[in-house]
């Protein structure tokens, strides 16, 4: 078994990130995702003396580290849970937030360790579980789910066009034999697809989908967000880090009509909106000197709004 500090992890955006969040350099921040803390480690020394910050991750390896940050960092706390859990750290604090980030999506950690079954690209056991502890493995769900019920996750978290193509050779292929490794699935799915668009695994949407739905993601993701508007303080801003066109278009929508900007529908009387936040800027994208030195950020999309 691979243990929590035999992968690393860079952290995407970062130089971004420690330039829009910190607006009290005393308050209380969470790491939402904190994964090996390198945003974490980051915050902590641009913070003042007098500042907390709770990491948040389901993952134990991460969970794992970030309990011995905490030995040596008297200002943070870790916290083993998912994301959508603020309203228990604004009750820990004694006070609303200053700063909330979320870098969505899987970590280096977890997409470097074959054991953990999130890679297409290495024999591994099919779990792709943030916690391995609960719920139910990719295997597992694979194993029993109604081929409609497989098509309909494919195409709804993965935007696979050839869904149902798929869900049917998961089905024929699970009655002759288990479906168990990440190999054997992106092989399976890569026989149904060919070979894709170039540079792009045939598997890649497929492998989002399914472990978007066997963590939830997304039901976490829209919890949090409701979240932020409640328990951040005026002033306070929250930060999210997206990698596929799903949750950033969750984050968009949701951020433009906290901000009061939903659409009207034609033909009805104007009514005015509340402004509950203020968008900060434009989407940020990683800049070409990060490109470089990390392809895993060429995806990200960084989006912030401050509340009112």
């Amino acid at each position: 078994m691979l243990t929590a500090n035999d992968y690393s992890h860079e952290s995407v955006l970062l130089r971004e990130v420690l330039e829009w969040l910190p607006t009290d350099l005393n308050g209380v921040y969470v790491d939402g995702t904190f994964g090996r803390g390198g945003h974490s480690r980051a915050l902590l020394a641009t913070l003042g003396a007098q500042a907390r910050l709770f990491g948040i991750d389901r993952d134990p390896q991460a969970v794992a580290v970030g309990k011995q940050l905490a030995q040596e960092e008297p200002r943070f706390s870790m916290v083993a849970s998912r994301f959508d859990c603020l309203p228990y750290i604004v009750e820990q604090a004694g006070s609303q937030l200053s700063g909330v980030l979320l870098d969505l999506g899987v970590s280096s950690p977890q997409l470097d360790d074959p054991e953990r079954g999130f890679s297409f690209l290495r024999e591994g056991p099919l779990d792709m579980r943030m916690d391995p502890t609960t719920g139910i493995s990719a295997a597992q769900w694979i194993a029993n789910a109604e081929e409609e019920d497989i098509a309909n996750v494919l195409y709804r978290y993965g935007e696979e066009r050839k869904s149902r193509w798929i869900a049917k050779r998961i089905v024929q292929e699970r009655q002759q034999s288990s479906i168990t490794t990440t190999t054997q699935l992106a092989s399976l799915i890569a026989s149904v697809v060919g070979r894709g668009a170039p540079g792009k695994h045939p598997a890649t949407r497929s492998f989002q989908a399914i472990r978007i739905h066997v963590n939830q993601e997304l039901a976490a993701l829209e919890a949090v967000l409701e979240q932020s508007i409640d328990t951040l303080a005026p002033g306070g801003r929250l930060a999210v880090i997206s990698f596929h066109s799903l949750e950033d278009r969750m984050v968009k929508l949701f951020l433009r009509d906290a901000a009061g900007r939903a659409p009207q529908p034609k033909g009805m009387p104007y009514v005015e909106q509340e402004a509950k936040v203020r968008l900060i800027g434009r989407a940020i994208k990683a800049g070409q000197e990060e490109l470089k030195t990390n392809v895993r950020a060429r995806s990200a999309v960084l989006r912030i709004a401050e509340r009112i």
